[in-house]
């Protein structure tokens, strides 16, 4: 497993000169910052039965955060990464094709136009405020679905926003998985875990 991480750095960081998906101050800390960071979502499955799970959607997925290490680490999940930015999908999808992923599929749209799918758990990272995600996410969410966003230690302001769409969607948040990133400065992260009702 290990291997195909480095491979993975290794294509990300050559894609990275030629279209800036990360900043080049952020490429010292790829791991670190980015991989570990998406990995965490491995703290929400240790506390539930992940057999229940077979489909992720990435929101904004970016440069592949964190739809490409989930994918990695949990072969038996398909996941679907979605980006309005052409770009950053066909990195996402030449990555994806040179690591042999079969589970990672990509959608090249804005996320308020997937109307007729439904997923499992949707997952975002540094893409929005706490009250748009539940907006665009809640809809997309099988019953008893999870929407998992991770978030900054700045989580309680954007919690105490988000208090009414909450209500207005009967969604409930179930928990708040705090953890900290390997760096010798300190991240605080949070993982906030809302179901769908």
């Amino acid at each position: 497993m290990d291997n195909i991480f480095k491979k993975f750095e290794q294509i990300f960081l050559e894609k990275n000169k030629k279209l800036n998906l990360i900043s080049e101050n952020d490429e010292k800390y790829l791991y670190e910052k980015h991989i570990f960071d998406s990995l965490s979502i491995t703290k929400f499955f240790e506390k539930n039965d992940i057999t229940k799970f077979s489909t992720i959607l990435d929101i904004g997925t970016g440069g592949g955060f964190p739809a490409i290490p989930i994918a990695i680490q949990y072969p038996y999940i398909n996941v679907t990464a979605i980006d309005s930015i052409k770009k950053k999908i066909n990195a996402v999808n030449e990555i994806s094709q040179e690591l042999g992923l079969k589970n990672l599929t990509t959608i090249c749209d804005r996320v308020e136009n997937i109307k007729d799918k439904k997923f499992d758990i949707v997952v975002t990272r540094a893409v929005a405020k706490l009250d748009l995600l539940i907006k665009y996410a809640i809809p997309l969410l099988n019953k008893n679905g999870f929407l998992i966003a991770y978030k900054s230690k700045t989580v309680n302001e954007e919690i105490d926003i988000s208090k009414n769409i909450l209500k207005k969607y009967g969604a409930k948040i179930v928990d708040i998985i705090n953890y900290t990133l390997p760096t010798e400065e300190y991240y605080e992260r949070n993982l906030v875990i809302i179901k769908n009702a």
